[in-house]
């Protein structure tokens, strides 16, 4: 087979790869913790899985509309109106199998060949492959810690161009954890106003917030018709392997949405729909009790790890990450990362699997229970001990 050179350009995600690489160590016998992966170690909440038992003795095994289930865009529409503090139709709402997707069409929608995207770096490493992809530029905002995990406003001003389409957000963040202030977000919003661009805002950990609170640029006075909203049940309600996601986009872009949608997965499956719907509709405790724990968990880790000498490791805010900086330990991310694992049976990522300015950093999930949290930062105790040796 000859395949096209656009497949050159595209990337991967590399937690997969870390994870794969984790279990292959583990089977042959070596105990590995895993702080790779971004998934919740959760179960989805009872009342979810009960509600999707039911829809499919129901029959809800066949094809639905391709935007999605009424009952769901409805419910999607009525809470992202109340969370997100901006109205929404139920026509606005797409949904899909995860929120890749909502990246994938809003990017080959929106960037064409020699087009410019503006996205965070360090930042979730499908941004850059997909604008890649479609023949368009990356432009990397570098996110540093210096900075709290936020950005220069006037950097990214100064980053536009004639070319650029599209600014991507994302808070809270993948990897650091960070959540932007309003004031970045206001300045964002006239930037995107002033030189007409499109944003995408992924705002799927915006239910796991620590301090501050989380903002949708699209509900700031101008943006609404100019921002595509990624948001999903993955993360905050525990359903990584139900893959939904779903989409919330100006009315000028629905049909576009639904041509690609038609195009690519025809539709999300019914059942696990209706258990969506049933996610947001329904009792909230597990939700709430999942980011108090992930709250215990994020100041374990972030004290633990600021104990260890040359790793220094700012509270995120939100998610559940941290990217500490192990320079200091005379060690690049990448090469933190490969001793953590094959000495210490601890899976973490280089930082520069999320961009180049990782480049000293390694992201930890802490979606791991306490106790092997514990452990964990004793095992990279000894890791960064030994470069001292």
């Amino acid at each position: 087979m000859h395949f096209t050179e656009r497949m050159d350009r595209l990337g991967t995600e590399t937690a997969f790869t870390a994870a794969a690489r984790a279990r292959a160590l583990e089977a042959t016998g070596r105990d590995v913790i895993h702080l790779e992966v971004g998934e919740p170690d959760f179960d989805t909440p009872p009342n979810v899985r009960a509600a999707a038992a039911r829809a499919i003795e129901a029959g809800f095994t066949h094809y639905g509309p391709a935007m999605g289930m009424p009952v769901l865009r409805e419910a999607i529409a009525a809470d992202a109106s109340a969370r997100k503090g901006f109205p929404v139709e139920p026509s606005q709402v797409v949904v899909t199998p995860g929120g890749k997707p909502v990246m994938s069409y809003a990017i080959t929608a929106l960037i064409g060949s020699g087009d410019e995207a503006i996205i965070p770096d360090p930042g979730f490493p499908i941004y850059a492959s997909m604008t890649r992809f479609v023949g368009g530029t990356p432009v990397s905002l570098p996110i540093r810690q210096a900075d709290g995990f936020g950005f220069d406003t006037e950097r990214l001003a100064a980053l536009i161009t004639p070319r650029t389409r599209l600014i991507v957000l994302n808070s809270p963040a993948n990897p650091t954890g960070g959540v932007l202030t309003r004031a970045e977000i206001e300045r964002v919003a006239e930037l995107a106003i002033a030189n007409d661009l499109a944003v995408l805002t992924d705002e799927i950990y915006g239910r796991i917030v620590y301090e501050g609170e989380h903002i949708s640029i699209a509900s700031l006075p101008g943006m609404a018709e100019r921002t595509i909203v990624l948001d999903g049940f993955s993360k905050a309600y525990a359903m990584t392997g139900w893959r939904l996601g779903f989409g919330i986009v100006p009315p000028a872009a629905v049909d576009v949405f639904e041509r690609l949608v038609i195009n690519s997965v025809s539709c999300v499956s019914t059942f696990s729909q209706i258990a969506a719907a049933e996610a947001l509709t329904g009792p909230q405790d597990s939700v709430d009790a999942m980011v108090r724990e992930f709250r215990a968990r994020r100041d374990l880790i972030v004290d633990g790890l600021n104990a260890i000498p040359g790793i220094r490791c700012l509270r995120p805010s939100g998610a559940f990450y941290v990217f500490p900086d192990v320079s200091s330990t005379g060690m690049t991310g990448g090469e933190f990362a490969e001793r953590a694992l094959t000495e210490a049976g601890v899976s973490v990522l280089g930082g520069t699997a999320f961009g180049d300015e990782g480049r000293d950093h390694v992201r930890m999930s802490y979606a791991n229970s306490q106790p092997r949290i514990a452990e964990a930062l004793e095992r990279l105790r000894s890791v960064a001990a030994a470069v001292h040796a």
